[in-house]
């Protein structure tokens, strides 16, 4: 089967065997998947002589079911996410613990997308928002529009901003009222968005140097406010903003608890709704319901589809530059 890998700095198609189905696992014929910018890009730059295999959020139809797999059907579609099991590829055996049932009214290009979406919902989750709070989002690309859209949802006071005007505008038409392209004005809004305290927390979704950054938003948030590294930022910023609001800087990884570990992700053992009530795959499954209630919108965000054989197209809009794109799905079949 073909799949899409990057080496030395370029996109490449690449045959890779049919993957195994270890018991837990179901296999999913592909078909979309979404490119994450921020970590596929880096992953590209930094790849060398040995392809490296790229990816890690889709939707398909199950073929397969291994042995063990509770509640999954030959011939549903599912969202699954957490790579090395699911990325660009024409098949992928996913651990059941990191599939979804996406339901037939739900657009599956919207659905590819769920590993993004649980990433998202995670990173409010660090920021322990509860109902009537406020949080600012920096950065509107598709990451950072996600968060938008899922606070705003949750009736948490929400405001966002991006130097990008086409980035703001369409979180504007997304339903967000207080979206900005310059940050002193977003300065001047924050005591009527936020009720005069400041913002209960920042999640910051850009990348780069942080100092800067993250020292301005020291000023948003309110005494003992919570700021929330979400994109691929350094971590420099004044301990001296630090210690005058005993603010909390937190860093959000992936989508939840699980992530990263084989007991959960390779062998499939779930943890105890009890005792971990949001898990990486009940991530994307509230992301899922979010779609099929149509309380957050995704389709507006994917500017580009690209047939998966010509996936080298789709990864030279965003090393190009090219203006006006936020969201890329891989097509296939």
């Amino acid at each position: 089967m073909k799949a899409v890998a990057a080496r030395n700095g370029r996109i490449i198609v690449t045959e890779l065997d049919e993957p195994g189905l270890p018991s837990g696992h179901v296999l999913v014929r592909t078909e979309y998947s979404a490119i994450s910018p921020g970590t596929e890009m880096m992953m590209t730059r930094n790849s060398g002589d040995t392809p490296v295999i790229l990816g890690y959020n889709a939707v398909g139809i199950v073929e397969r079911i291994g042995e063990g797999v509770e509640g999954v059907e030959i011939g549903s579609r599912v969202a699954c996410y957490g790579a090395p099991y699911v990325r660009h590829a024409e098949r992928l055996a996913v651990p059941a613990n990191l599939t979804a049932k996406v339901p037939d009214h739900v657009d599956p290009r919207e659905a590819a997308c769920s590993g993004l979406g649980a990433i998202a919902i995670h990173a409010l989750r660090t920021a322990r928002l509860e109902f009537g709070e406020s949080v600012v989002v920096v950065g509107l690309g598709i990451l950072g529009n996600l968060i938008a859209q899922i606070a705003n949802a949750a009736a948490i006071r929400t405001a966002g901003v991006d130097l990008q005007e086409d980035r703001a505008a369409r979180l504007r038409e997304l339903g967000v009222r207080h979206v900005y392209t310059d940050p002193a004005e977003l300065e001047r809004a924050l005591p009527d968005i936020t009720g005069g305290a400041g913002a209960d927390a920042v999640l910051l979704c850009a990348g780069g140097p942080g100092e800067t950054l993250i020292n301005r938003a020291m000023d948003w948030i309110r005494d003992r406010g919570k700021i929330v590294i979400v994109g691929d930022l350094t971590m420099s910023f004044s301990r001296a903003a630090m210690f005058a609001k005993e603010a909390q800087v937190l860093i959000s990884r992936a989508g939840g608890p699980g992530r990263y570990d084989p007991g959960y992700e390779r062998d499939n053992r779930d943890y105890p709704i009890g005792y971990v009530r949001w898990t990486e795959g009940r991530n994307v499954g509230e992301f899922v319901r979010l779609l099929a209630e149509k309380r957050i919108s995704v389709a507006p965000l994917i500017t580009h589809e690209v047939p998966f054989d010509r996936a080298e197209e789709a990864y030279a809009l965003y090393q190009q530059g090219v203006s006006g794109v936020i969201g890329t799905v891989l097509r296939y079949g």
